[in-house]
């Protein structure tokens, strides 16, 4: 008999995952649906079933990463297919190798998906026209990083029941962030109200066409929230400080207790990690009761788990031993 499962890979037509704009409201929701009963493997006491077995992912990290490729790894393992991480500086481009050269390497090997991250915007993209293999956009430049996005509607779905309707608050380092811009057009899709915080040197001009309201005052981004997400400071995309000092921006821009009284009783707080703590964020707050910091990394494990599922193809349940 088809499982749901079955049936929502059936509904995935989609070969490559590059960024929020291009998926449809209906795909956002297969992925979420099924990284909900992916989930279900993790808490077995044996956290791995065979449906991509045989399978080979390919992680192709050019930037650093502890959340996104341990999580990527954790989820073809759970699947039972082989992984395979390499790093910019352990490949053949330290000897001036292009990227699409590398692509077409790796395409002669026959893996079944490849997963980048790349610090140019744009270089996933470029790969899914020039190649034939599955790819997965881990994080391009300041573009785009879907699956954190996916993670992200996910744990608000399971703590609030919906999205629709509700004010996201994302305070912090906006030009930087491909996590904001990700999650700007995946909760619009969702049917949220965007509002965006930082200094007016790190907000982007036309951010707005996201469909995001901006403000430079974190108090008015708070005040009523239902979510809040704060952003790490990205130094090392800076060409120069965008700020007096760290001090300064922690007292303006950080989120504390104090702060958190402006928004809503059940508020949730968010962070795509990794977290500066007394900086975006102070401590009591990252660790405290209205913090789903951690959920967000639990549930990134699912996500991933079902965008392979959905990309790379399982034949059998996913959820049968």
């Amino acid at each position: 008999m088809e499982t749901e499962q079955q049936r929502g890979a059936m509904q995935f037509a989609r070969k490559h995952i590059l960024d929020m704009e291009s998926l449809s409201v209906e795909e956002i929701n297969v992925i979420l649906d099924t990284a909900e009963r992916m989930k279900e493997i993790s808490k077995r006491p044996v956290k791995k079933v065979p449906t991509l077995r045989g399978k080979t992912v390919v992680l192709f990290f050019y930037e650093p990463s502890t959340r996104t490729r341990t999580s990527f790894d954790i989820a073809a393992k759970r699947l039972s297919a082989d992984s395979l991480t390499l790093s910019g500086s352990s490949s053949s481009i330290v000897k001036g190798e292009t990227l699409l050269d590398t692509a077409r390497t790796l395409e002669a090997m026959n893996p079944d998906a490849v997963i980048i991250r790349h610090s140019s915007a744009g270089a996933p993209h470029m790969l899914s026209k020039m190649t034939t293999i599955p790819i997965i956009n881990a994080g391009d430049g300041m573009h785009a990083h879907p699956t954190q996005s996916l993670l992200d509607l996910m744990t608000v779905v399971e703590k609030k029941g919906k999205v629709s309707g509700l004010n996201i608050a994302i305070i912090g380092d906006i030009s930087h962030s491909r996590v904001a811009r990700s999650n700007c057009i995946g909760f619009k899709k969702l049917g949220a109200h965007i509002t965006l915080a930082g200094p007016p040197t790190m907000i982007p001009k036309g951010i707005e066409s996201l469909g995001a309201s901006v403000t430079y005052h974190a108090e008015e981004a708070i005040q009523n929230a239902d979510v809040i997400m704060m952003l790490r400071i990205q130094k090392e995309r800076q060409k120069s400080y965008l700020f007096p000092s760290e001090r300064e921006y922690a007292k303006v821009y950080g989120l504390t207790k104090e702060k958190l009284k402006k928004a809503k009783a059940d508020v949730l707080i968010m962070h795509p990690g990794p977290v500066n703590r007394g900086v975006e964020i102070a401590p009591e707050v990252a660790d405290g009761p209205y913090s789903i910091i951690l959920d967000q990394v639990t549930n990134g494990v699912a996500v991933r788990m079902a965008i392979l599922y959905l990309i790379v193809g399982g034949a059998r349940d996913a959820t049968a031993d």
